[in-house]
């Protein structure tokens, strides 16, 4: 299982824990270059450079800039690069906004997979009680107009449903019947 998503969260994490302003595009590079994004065999806990930064990564100053950086075109180059190196040679299961268009264009199988925005910023102030940080979750709805907003538009890879996807509304499903 490859989570995409958490590696451009820590490539965020890793440009403001360096001050680097996300406007400096040489800066970025420089500083998504020399970094490692490693997860553990579950897929579940992401590492920078050795450090586990799980948690740190879902906070919310990663989340208001993982789309502005994201949206660069080297850092995606580079994260596109991993991704293909971390999955391309083995079976996987790969959760990303642009894996079927982009990353994995010929896989086997594609789902698009969405939800009522409602339902996605519930689970997410789930995910964030977990955590121990305290969101409401029509601030979360928000959060998340704006970033689909933003990644929907991009230039560089933005989000779609690819071409031959399986679209599957999740509102209603639980965890166990999403995976089914």
């Amino acid at each position: 299982y490859l989570d995409t998503g958490a590696m451009y969260r820590a490539a965020t994490a890793a440009v403001l824990s360096n001050s680097i302003d996300i406007r400096d595009e040489n800066a970025v590079e420089l500083c998504t270059d020399s970094i490692e994004i490693d997860f553990d065999e579950s897929g579940s806990r992401v590492f920078l450079n050795g450090v586990d930064i799980s948690s740190e990564i879902r906070g919310q100053i990663v989340t208001d800039n993982v789309s502005a950086v994201s949206a660069l075109f080297i850092v995606r180059e580079k994260m596109v690069e991993l991704q293909r190196k971390i999955a391309g040679n083995r079976n996987s299961v790969v959760e990303g906004r642009d894996i079927g268009t982009v990353v994995f264009p010929n896989a086997d199988f594609k789902f698009f997979m969405f939800a009522d925005i409602t339902e996605r910023a519930k689970r997410r102030h789930k995910d964030l009680v977990r955590l121990g940080i305290d969101r409401t979750v029509e601030d979360i709805v928000q959060d998340l107009k704006q970033r689909d907003k933003l990644d929907s538009t991009r230039a560089v890879s933005p989000l779609m449903k690819a071409k031959g996807a399986i679209e599957i509304d999740t509102t209603a499903m639980t965890i166990h019947e999403q995976i089914n």
